[in-house]
């Protein structure tokens, strides 16, 4: 139930990894033979990836991980600018309800004043009005940068719809001047996507999309840890933020993991042919799970999180008043249930969801949330479990809520 923190690698995965690293070890920048051979396979597996996003080869950039591409993202572009020395203080737009890895970048250039930050909030339903990103953006706004789907509540935003509010800004005011700005900028406003919790179940096509910027990783499509992905449109304003070599284009230095590219593309070729055919799948499960919720918990003022339709189809996030969600989560475990109070990269902190909290004003940090995520190797009995023993959690547990 907990397939959002992490999927197991796929077994067809795990072969083609396995048969790449006994039959290459070398470096992909040495220019022996064997190196050779192995930046041969870096470069065809990168140009399939970016067959799969509609990109072109020298668009996709390899990184440890989608925390590594939203930083790059984020700080790569904004160093870029920085560069031209037009803008005094660059402008960035996001949701108050981002992932750590957009939020603490966010955070980090607001404080050493390198940034001036919009937070836009979300409405009760955890999905942004595109309408709200678009009354954000000012002359000095260089970035947007909007999740394709939240990895706590599931909720799907308007990435189309936002893409398009920024375009018709870009057109309206194409070389925009402020009071922030020392002279006329060429570049437009560009738009980033995390879309991490969303490549099993959307469509990942960057060009319908409308994005300049995208990232994801192998860790949630049933492929290897320690591997991700930052598309980066051609004639996109964005530079390193790590220093040593010259690989992937100059904009992410050191040494390739050619075996986790391989492993990503196998799982991303996967996830692609199996999308369709999963995602109603899950879509049954997920709405079965909520009603099996409505019609057990009846008393117990147990609220669900999120929109109920535009979520992603594995997603069921609820809230417990007054029953804290670590010892939820430790007393499932303790039943062989396995579930998340929140982000896993947010996982021991004391304070109840940031997410949780921008839809839902009234929570207390003494209020438990949970989140309980599906995956391929769910199925029906799995849930009917998971609420008989979170039936029998709770009734043990009467006197923190009573």
């Amino acid at each position: 139930m907990d397939y959002a923190s992490a999927t197991p690698i796929h077994p067809l995965v795990s072969l083609v990894m396995n048969k790449f690293t006994k039959e290459n070890f070398a470096n992909s920048g040495a220019i022996h033979d064997f190196g050779l051979k192995a930046k041969k396979i870096l470069e065809a597996n990168r140009k399939m990836i970016g067959e799969l996003l509609d990109a072109y080869t020298n668009e996709i950039i390899f990184t440890s991980g989608a925390t590594e591409s939203n930083n790059l993202a984020i700080l790569g572009v904004v160093g870029k600018l920085a560069e031209s020395k037009l803008l005094l203080v660059p402008h960035i737009v996001t949701t108050n309800i981002e992932h750590a890895s957009v939020l603490e970048v966010c955070k980090y250039l607001e404080r050493n004043k390198k940034a001036e930050i919009t937070y836009v909030e979300v409405e009760r339903n955890g999905i942004v009005d595109a309408r709200n990103i678009r009354k954000a953006l000012k002359p000095n706004t260089v970035l947007v940068s909007v999740m394709y789907a939240n990895n706590e509540i599931g909720t799907m935003q308007p990435i189309r719809e936002i893409a398009k509010e920024i375009r018709h800004y870009n057109k309206k005011y194409p070389h925009p001047t402020s009071p922030y700005c020392r002279g006329r900028r060429k570049e437009g406003i560009i738009f980033h996507t995390d879309a991490t919790q969303a490549v099993n179940y959307l469509p990942i096509n960057v060009k319908k999309l409308g994005v300049d910027l995208l990232s994801f990783n192998g860790a949630k499509i049933y492929g290897p840890k320690g591997i991700g992905v930052l598309y980066v449109k051609r004639n996109t304003p964005i530079q390193n933020i790590i220093f040593g070599g010259g690989q992937e284009f100059a904009l992410r230095p050191g040494t390739e993991n050619v075996a986790n590219v391989v492993g990503l593309l196998e799982a991303l070729k996967i996830t692609e042919k199996n999308k369709t055919k999963e995602t109603k799948r899950l879509t049954r499960l997920r709405d079965y799970f909520f009603k099996k919720l409505m019609q057990t918990f009846t008393d117990n003022n147990i609220i669900i999180n999120g929109d109920l339709k535009n979520r992603l189809p594995n997603n069921i996030n609820i809230a417990i008043p007054k029953v804290p969600s670590d010892l939820l989560v430790i007393e499932l475990d303790a039943k062989g249930i396995l579930a998340s109070a929140k982000s896993a990269c947010k996982a021991g902190d004391s304070k109840s969801s940031h997410v949780i909290r921008a839809i839902n004003k009234n929570i207390k940090d003494t209020d438990g949330s949970l989140r309980f995520s599906l995956g391929r190797g769910t199925v029906r009995k799995d849930i009917d479990q998971t609420i008989k023993t979170l039936s029998e959690i709770l009734n043990k547990l009467k006197k923190w809520y009573n």
